[in-house]
């Protein structure tokens, strides 16, 4: 397999000599300066390949081989076909990418909010800090700040005493923290800002968008710009839902092993792919890694891997070490592997370490939440052991 780096570009705080000396050959970027439903212009595209690929004298080259993501606009979510305008200007987009040689697209289908985390710097026993999500905080966010009507319902009594604890005991500065966390989109996102009412308003939109409603819409999306990505060598890779679980009464449709299925039945088109992304799609006990890995292995052209740990109420979780969260990576390696054996040169599966702890030198920088230098770096490294022992294994 081939490995990745996510890389936010030039202003982000991560160099891409800083890439090369991580070990990572494959770049994941995004024309994140362009706005959600305007179409990107090969002119752009090729401008950004050339600033990662423009190797100096003496460096390790690099390739753009990953667009993460192409946002789809919210109208798509909310009306499906009926936002032909938006899917054009999304397809235009996917051939721009294809006319620059770039081959892997991930975008998720995730409504309102993006992935969702309660605590960017949650303290861990090392010194270093992980992200979080605290089921608790997040309800006393939702009853008591967002106050959304129906919001009383999605939680039993225990969960809405506690939920108003934590508020009563939360200062100004608390508040503001996970309204930003929330609502106001993680770094890397594909959502964009929102105030409060602004957050409220959207949600009002999806009142009538059940799940049924939010497949056949990511289905009617699919079946018209699948055909097209065939077309020009492309694969797309639906990143799952983070967490894959309903959220603020939103439906979730990617996370779970059925979910995944019944999307790939009704556009059995090779480039309708997914991200195998491990922490999100392991935060779920039911979700048996391994055996998706090992389903879905010819669908699988990029690769998140994390891991998660699950902690005692079964809903809240942190950003665990690499190799020890809740997801058995060495089983999913093998999977992987695997299946990467089997392809031609040139579709290889990308993957790229996940997230990583804040730790050591980045503890004093300004880094971009989940996407520090050294706590991926740490984890491609341990990623590349466990790859290599079994390549040793079972050589070629």
């Amino acid at each position: 397999m081939l490995e990745g780096w996510r890389w936010f570009g030039p202003d982000a705080g991560v160099s891409l000599d800083e890439v090369r000396q991580a070990g990572a050959s494959q770049i994941v970027s995004a024309l994140h300066h362009v706005p959600i439903g305007q179409p990107w212009t090969e002119k752009d595209v090729l401008a950004r390949k050339e600033m990662i690929e423009a190797t100096p004298p003496g460096r390790t080259p690099l390739t753009w081989s990953v667009v993460e993501s192409i946002p789809i606009p919210d109208a798509v979510k909310r009306t499906g076909k009926a936002a032909r305008a938006e899917i054009e200007a999304w397809i235009a987009s996917l051939e721009a990418v294809a006319a620059c040689d770039i081959r892997i697209v991930c975008y998720n289908f995730m409504p309102v909010v993006d992935w969702t985390r309660t605590e960017i710097d949650h303290p861990l026993p090392t010194g270093a800090t992980a992200m979080r999500f605290d089921r608790g905080r997040f309800a006393a966010f939702d009853l008591h700040i967002l106050q959304r009507p129906g919001a009383q319902a999605d939680y039993d009594e225990a969960e809405r005493q506690r939920a108003g604890i934590i508020h009563e005991a939360m200062s100004d500065e608390d508040k503001a923290t996970i309204v930003r966390n929330i609502t106001s989109a993680l770094p890397g996102s594909t959502t964009e800002p929102l105030s409060i009412e602004a957050f409220r308003d959207r949600l009002v939109q999806y009142a009538h968008v059940d799940a049924a409603r939010l497949r056949r819409h990511l289905i009617e999306f699919l079946e018209i710009v699948a055909p097209v990505a065939e077309g020009l060598g492309v694969s797309l890779t639906l990143h799952p839902d983070d967490p894959p679980r309903p959220l603020f009464g939103l439906p979730r449709i990617a996370s779970t092993e059925a979910d995944y299925a019944a999307l790939f039945e009704a556009v059995p088109s090779m480039a309708n792919g997914m991200c195998f992304c491990t922490g999100s799609l392991g935060v779920r006990p039911d979700n048996d890694l391994p055996a998706m890995a090992r389903r879905f292995a010819a669908r699988i052209h990029f690769a998140h891997l994390r891991a998660t740990r699950r902690e005692a109420d079964g809903l809240s979780f942190y950003e665990a070490d690499h190799l020890d969260g809740d997801v058995d990576m060495v089983q999913v390696l093998l999977a992987l592997l695997e299946e990467d054996r089997r392809r031609e040169p040139g579709r290889q599966i990308v993957y790229r370490s996940d997230h990583g702890h804040r730790m050591l030198d980045d503890l004093n920088k300004k880094v971009t939440p989940g996407y520090p230098a050294i706590g991926r770096l740490k984890g491609l490294a341990e990623l590349r052991g466990i790859i290599r022992a079994i390549q040793s294994m079972r050589p070629a």
